[in-house]
């Protein structure tokens, strides 16, 4: 059987970077070699595309250095990747591509049209589903719309923020109540998220959100809420794994608990009805045809002490690192990580697959 070659895509321009390298570095080791060979390119911070030079591994740092690789960008009207300093493309071909992008510029559905445009395969959710997914405020629309419970929240814009303050700190304490979680609109992995109990707090997290995105959204907190997850797999029939549930060892499942530390706890299954169970289930297939997602997603939901389920976000591309909690709800629902790698590159395929067939059926 000949082997399938997957361009990597990893790093980028968001604070998920580091986050993004782990996931590469993880995916690597667990990929078949017996069925892919692997061409991993890193993208800087500041948005350059590289390819790692003899004795230099990108995947083995915390982020990629551009000096120490070689530039290259992607050809709209090949699809080949082209050497930047000489012109040349690169002599690699490959099948499909990997965004394994966290966060703006990369999970957003900007990659996905640079690869649309490039009539190239790639694993994951298209670019309305990318884009509505990483939008929060987009999100929460669309699943109001199809009659998703979730929490009350208003979105600031950080212009309105900057010059009417006092406005806005008004308008959230007459419309929410203490405490309320403030975030990013556009961003993951518990990135710049706080907690505020207070005004003088609220005024702290605001500012704090600000420095990440324009859009910032105040959502009212569930307080003693079971943070819960499930993984979706599938494109146009979708199946959802078991439910998992993590248990912060912080006040709330932040960046550091994450990524950086052991102290969360991540219990798959959780511990829950078997009705709790299926409705969640059924409510992240919801989620996930809601925003027209394909390959996978994670779904995330807090339920409140008398049984209240209410859905938090979607992630179309969620981590991979090894305690992610994505592969972790698949493993438990009897799909092995490799295998599950296998399924994503196999859907991107088909989905390309069936979205070319549209244009050649056109007489």
């Amino acid at each position: 059987m000949k082997k399938l070659k997957v361009l990597l895509l990893f790093g980028g321009q968001s604070a998920e970077h580091e986050v993004s390298v782990i996931s590469a570095r993880s995916v690597c080791a667990a990929i078949d070699p017996n069925r892919y060979d692997v061409l991993p390119v890193g993208i800087s911070r500041s948005g350059q595309w590289c390819l790692s030079e003899s004795g230099y591994n990108a995947l083995d740092c915390k982020a990629v250095s551009p000096e120490k690789m070689t530039s290259v960008h992607l050809a709209i009207d090949s699809g080949e990747l082209i050497q930047s300093g000489n012109g040349r493309p690169v002599d690699e071909v490959f099948d499909i591509v990997f965004p394994l992008l966290h966060g703006p510029n990369g999970e957003d559905g900007t990659v996905q049209g640079l690869l649309e445009l490039a009539g190239l395969p790639y694993v994951g959710a298209g670019v309305a589903a990318s884009a509505v997914g990483m939008d929060k405020e987009l999100a929460r629309a669309v699943f109001m719309a199809k009659g998703l419970a979730q929490t009350d929240y208003l979105v600031v814009h950080k212009s309105r923020w900057q010059s009417h303050a006092n406005d806005v700190i008004e308008e959230i304490e007459d419309t929410l109540e203490y405490p309320v979680f403030v975030k990013p609109v556009n961003l993951g992995s518990s990135i710049g998220i706080s907690k505020a109990t207070d005004r003088d707090s609220l005024e702290k997290a605001i500012q704090k959100a600000a420095c990440y995105d324009i859009k910032i959204m105040v959502e009212r907190s569930v307080e003693l809420a079971r943070e819960l997850e499930c993984a979706v797999l599938g494109n146009e029939r979708p199946q959802a794994s078991t439910v998992g549930e993590i248990v912060p060892g912080a006040e709330f499942y932040d960046y550091s608990t994450k990524y950086l530390d052991d102290r969360s706890q991540l219990i798959v299954p959780a511990d829950l009805p078997d009705a709790i169970s299926e409705k969640i289930k059924e409510m992240s297939i919801e989620a996930f045809r809601a925003v027209d997602g394909a390959g996978l997603s994670r779904v995330d939901f807090l339920m409140s002490p008398s049984g209240d389920i209410v859905i938090n976000e979607i992630n179309t591309m969620p981590g991979f690192t090894p305690i992610s909690m994505y592969p972790r709800l698949w493993e438990a629902s009897g799909t092995e990580y490799p295998r599950l790698i296998d399924k994503l590159i196999e859907l991107g395929l088909a989905r390309h697959h069936q979205r070319s067939e549209v244009g050649s059926d056109v007489s």
